[in-house]
């Protein structure tokens, strides 16, 4: 099986519940993997994948749009590409807040949802 994987992309984003979230923002990093249908024969052209720069380009448009939780995002975005792409039979989408607005706390959090086209 192909899988297309798109790891450790960093955006600057505006997502979050508190206000102080939609002001300043956060640095975000999402990992992706999206396992292709397709035969055992050898891709030679494009069409016979997918092509992560548009999955790439999807994402940088969906991050751009301030959403209060990071639940939102994951499940919207597995969707899109499942529905996108007819090759994508399912997706691992991970998205995590580099710097939480928790008191104390060091390190990140995150979500990771994964779905697969016979869920639809």
């Amino acid at each position: 099986m192909l899988s297309i994987h798109l790891k450790q992309v960093r955006f600057f984003a505006y997502h979050g519940i508190f206000e102080e979230e939609k002001k300043l923002g956060n640095e975000y990093e999402v990992d992706i993997l999206i396992r292709c249908a397709s035969s055992n024969a050898i891709i030679h052209h494009l069409h016979e994948t997918i092509d992560y720069t548009l999955v790439y380009q999807m994402l940088k448009e969906r991050m751009q749009q301030p959403t209060p939780l990071l639940e939102t995002i994951a499940t919207e975005f597995a969707h899109l590409v499942i529905n996108r792409f007819a090759l994508a039979e399912s997706i691992s989408f991970q998205i995590h807040k580099m710097y939480p607005p928790i008191v104390g706390f060091v390190g990140q959090v995150g979500v990771v949802f994964e779905l697969n086209r016979s869920q639809l």
